[in-house]
């Protein structure tokens, strides 16, 4: 993909371990339903979210504001895994649990202005197998995917999210339960 700077590894998590994180992490997340207006209405987020990291690192995207719950056990061992590899120290992660197919997100970007000029996104999923569909901001016929696996890791990085939107579709199809950890750097 030009402009883009993604590197994905397909079982950067082994089964057992993928296993375990998909539970501990369904059972011990402060889950939340969270609202956001579409053309003027007030509609249920279609996934389940939280949002944890260090103190003082809040977020905001879609006009919904998340104060970090604190950092996990489970949290801070995927945390140190992915950071060895991205050389980057994150210091948050948003959750989100896909609970079925009518669950996904949008064409979006991971631009907010917290996130500084050229985020860096540790993106990893556990559970059921999704599309994570890109496409160019500029030339939509520019296109890519892949398919985000049980213990999936995507690393975005560099000008990404200047140059390409990205999405998870919702399906028709029967799909397991997913949660998908996106680790991030807030700045100040």
């Amino acid at each position: 993909m030009p402009d883009a700077k993604a590197t994905f590894y397909r079982n950067f998590f082994d089964l057992r371990k993928s296993d375990t994180l998909f539970q501990v992490l369904l059972n011990e997340i402060n889950w939340r339903q969270d609202r956001m207006k579409l053309y003027g209405k007030e509609i249920d987020l279609p996934r389940k979210t939280a949002w944890y990291g260090d103190r003082g690192k809040s977020y905001t995207f879609s006009g919904i504001h998340l104060d970090p719950e604190p950092w996990t056990p489970s949290l801070l061992e995927v945390k140190q895994r992915i950071e060895a590899v991205a050389e980057v120290q994150f210091n948050s992660v948003l959750l989100n649990l896909y609970r079925h197919g009518g669950d996904g997100i949008s064409w979006h970007t991971d631009a907010e202005p917290e996130l500084g000029d050229n985020p860096v996104i540790g993106s990893v999923s556990f559970g059921g197998t999704r599309r994570f569909m890109f496409r160019h901001r500029q030339n939509r016929d520019l296109k890519a995917e892949v398919e985000l696996t049980h213990g999936s890791f995507l690393l975005m990085a560099g000008e990404t999210q200047h140059f390409w939107q990205h999405q998870v579709p919702k399906t028709a199809r029967k799909v397991e339960p997913r949660i998908n950890l996106t680790f991030r750097v807030i700045v100040d």
